[in-house]
């Protein structure tokens, strides 16, 4: 007797169908046979009511994401423009398409049914026995950080993949109640002697920005820095968090923009600074921003609408994650101290500065300035 189709399989297939898909075709993107898809479809059963048994958490491809990616690919739409059409990123929808065996291969069902196989929790232990294990133990004694061991083990099996760990699943092995795959005592051969992880104080009050695209879904050719346009931006808070100047740096030239905030730093005020800089360069030079994850950014998307220019927010507490943004907002405390009001600073001020800064030469640059290195960037996208 062949097997039933689940109701979200079911729901798949009749959407495939509307769509114009032959039964063979649906039945290979259901990894089913024809007559049970047959049986089904000459029931007419109607997909409303349908409910899917697992849903992936917000901001992960659904089934109907991947409906249209397969789609997109039996019409032989480019990445990009699929990407588009979903409101996803290109490498999103390329990775997608990659790990589960290629356009010429990919059935939306099957990733489907991979994206739900890798949320499945508890996942088994990679620490709990074997080589692996005792590889770790071993260099641990040694006084290796997890982080040396992580590194080194694919330098020293460079041809045996199950010789890999993260240093987060080595602390986890140590420190998390109920994992316990290395030995507890293992925890005071770590620099910091510890035996636990103390859950930190201070509670992050900033709040959930709605429909954030995170950095890990922000263009590859970002992150090299060949290809100029992309910037990165946060704010500089004065005494006692009542004032405020924002900051525009990019990434290929180290080129400062200053944003003018007289009053206040609430999402209306800098989401207008930074629309008011922005129309002052070319539009090839102003293809995306990456924020932090502060409530001044509340309103992102009515950005990205009105500009046509994406934001990408970085994951908590990364500042790491703007490099180039962190270490300007410090040579700016040379102009603007820390500890002070900063409302002081007018907008002739803030240009004053933004010229200083431009004109200091940078070693990351070679010792040219940022304005020549921008000027260079303008001459050869002119």
């Amino acid at each position: 007797m062949a097997p039933r189709l689940t109701q979200a399989q079911k729901s798949l297939a009749l959407r495939l169908h509307r769509q114009g898909l032959n039964q063979s075709e649906i039945a290979r993107q259901l990894c089913c046979d024809s007559s049970t898809l047959s049986i089904m479809l000459r029931q007419k059963l109607s997909s409303e009511g349908i409910a899917e048994r697992w849903m992936p958490r917000a901001g992960r491809l659904s089934i109907e994401d991947r409906e249209q990616i397969l789609l997109g690919i039996r019409s032989r739409e480019s990445m990009s423009s699929i990407a588009r059409r979903i409101g996803r990123s290109p490498s999103s929808v390329t990775r997608e398409v990659n790990v589960n065996g290629g356009a010429e291969n990919y059935r939306a069902w099957r990733a489907q049914m991979r994206a739900q196989e890798c949320t499945r929790r508890p996942k088994p232990g990679k620490l709990v026995r074997g080589p692996l294990q005792r590889e770790v133990t071993k260099r641990l004694q040694q006084f290796w950080s997890p982080q040396e061991i992580a590194r080194r083990l694919p330098l020293d099996y460079p041809d045996d993949p199950t010789m890999r760990v993260s240093h987060e699943t080595i602390y986890q092995s140590l420190f998390v109640q109920g994992r316990g795959e290395l030995r507890r005592e293992l925890a005071r051969c770590l620099r910091s002697g510890k035996t636990s992880r103390k859950t930190p104080l201070k509670v992050d009050g900033r709040g959930h920005i709605p429909n954030m695209v995170m950095i890990a879904d922000r263009p590859a050719e970002v992150e090299d820095r060949a290809v100029p346009g992309h910037w990165e931006g946060d704010l500089i808070i004065g005494e006692g968090g009542k004032s405020a100047v924002g900051t525009l740096v990019e990434r290929t030239s180290r080129l400062t923009l200053l944003l003018h905030l007289p009053n206040g730093w609430g999402t209306g005020n800098v989401v207008t600074a930074m629309r008011k800089v922005i129309k002052t360069l070319p539009d090839e030079l102003i293809k995306s921003v990456t924020w932090d994850q502060g409530r001044e950014l509340v309103n992102h998307a009515a950005f990205t609408v009105a500009t046509g220019v994406p934001i990408y927010f970085c994951d908590p507490h990364s500042p790491w994650q703007r490099g180039s943004n962190e270490n300007t907002n410090g040579l700016l405390r040379q102009y603007m101290p820390k500890g002070t009001d900063l409302r002081q600073h007018s907008a002739a001020d803030l240009r004053r500065f933004q010229r200083s800064l431009n004109g200091r030469p940078r070693a990351t640059l070679g010792y040219m300035t940022p304005l020549e290195k921008f000027a260079e960037i303008v001459a050869l996208t002119g």
